[in-house]
């Protein structure tokens, strides 16, 4: 079965079975969305990757890594990135990421870049949470081994609907699984109680990860500031600082520039005699040949008028 999505994507249902539980003592089915990954900024490895919609709020990685075994097999499963965990805390202006990038400075050393991962490490706050709920119809990035790895999986599922042997939720997992319910709510009120130096050391770090993070975008934006961007137009700065201006004043020079290159040109286009008597020739022959499409407009009204009749 695989239906066609809103959007036009069509998706291969993968039922799975979700065991009873005390809140619920009944065995239940749940869909799971899968296509392959096409995002609108393509990647080196969207032919090995699929798309996952609608997965349980329960959802771990070793939840996948189970379910994806008894599919195709062990070694196919590499790792599953879960909606908003790329989400990074501090960010440079993704507006110009790519130019930014190209003007960037040489790629530091691994040292380097090893302490400042460490860094932003670091600067997270402590998890207050053993494991995280997803929402409702959140989505996932699923990783495979090869494109090989994904073409299995989608005839794997094709397959389920005429066996209906579907994966059992939570079957074969690893013992590094926390479990949910009143130990999973007491572990959460006790992280919650977090030291005070550990909290204030990560606050220290988050600050100095912004602070160089503002420092380069800095730097990025004094390289891009007298360079034009795909329009032609350069970075509108005021105050003689180089701080860049708002969209508005943006918006306003870049009018301003436009109507003064239509001014100028509107100024040279009669400049020679010549040019002004073949502009007028022009809007002379223009008018005559509206004239004779009005005429033959009115000669045509005036045929059909003695032909009309009208209802009684």
């Amino acid at each position: 079965m695989v239906p066609v999505d809103a959007a036009g994507d069509q998706f291969a249902i993968l039922p799975i079975q979700m065991p009873p539980v005390p809140s619920f003592p009944e065995t239940a089915l749940h869909e799971v969305r899968i296509r392959r990954n096409a995002p609108k900024i393509p990647t080196a490895n969207d032919s090995r990757s699929l798309f996952l919609k609608n997965i349980p709020a329960d959802s771990t990685e070793p939840h996948f890594r189970a379910v994806f075994t008894e599919l195709v097999g062990a070694g196919r499963f590499e790792t599953i990135t879960f909606e908003g965990e790329e989400k990074a805390a501090v960010v440079i202006d993704p507006a110009r990421a790519i130019k930014a990038a190209a003007l960037a400075r040489k790629r530091k050393r691994g040292d380097v870049e090893e302490e400042e991962k460490a860094e932003e490490e670091a600067a997270r706050l402590p998890g207050i949470w053993t494991r995280q709920l997803h929402r409702s119809s959140s989505t996932a990035i699923v990783l495979l081994a090869d494109e090989k790895s994904v073409q299995l999986v989608l005839k794997a599922i094709t397959k389920l609907q005429k066996t209906k042997k579907y994966p059992v939720w939570g079957q074969g997992l690893s013992d590094d699984v926390q479990p949910l319910g009143a130990t999973w709510v007491s572990s959460h009120l006790r992280l919650s109680r977090a030291d005070k130096a550990e909290v204030q050391k990560a606050t220290h770090a988050f600050f100095n990860v912004f602070n160089r993070k503002e420092k380069e975008a800095a730097e990025i934006s004094k390289r891009l500031r007298n360079e034009p961007d795909e329009d032609g137009f350069v970075t509108v700065t005021r105050g003689g600082k180089g701080t860049p201006a708002n969209q508005f004043e943006a918006e306003e020079a870049r009018r301003k520039m436009v109507e003064k290159a239509a001014k100028k040109k509107s100024e040279m286009k009669d400049f020679y005699r010549f040019q002004l008597r073949e502009r007028r020739k022009q809007e002379q022959a223009e008018l005559l040949k509206r004239f004779e499409e009005d005429k033959k407009k009115v000669n045509a009204m005036r045929e059909k008028r003695g032909k009309f009749k009208p209802e009684t």
